[in-house]
């Protein structure tokens, strides 16, 4: 039993991390793609002084820590405590 919730426990971990890789790898190859594909867009002007690459480029930045961070949250919430339940 306690084999069995441990294994399932991994699997959903395992699927989560894969999601949220899956996530800022398009997000990542995307800003990527778009810098070597179409360069007049991402050269475009937002605000004087701000190009959207430069966001853009600051928003992979930022949804990397975000990831990080739901990561960790829902490690600390829910993978811990049902480990520390599957395994006293």
């Amino acid at each position: 039993m306690k084999d069995a919730r441990l294994r399932a426990l991994a699997a959903r971990r395992t699927r989560f991390a894969i999601a949220l890789t899956a996530t800022m790898i398009v997000m990542y190859f995307g800003f990527i793609l778009l810098i070597a594909f179409d360069k007049t867009l991402m050269g475009r002007l937002v605000a004087p002084g701000l190009s959207l690459g430069i966001l853009l480029g600051a928003l992979v930045i930022v949804v990397s820590w975000l990831l990080t961070w739901v990561y960790v949250r829902w490690a600390n919430t829910h993978y811990d405590r049902e480990l520390a339940e599957i395994t006293q």
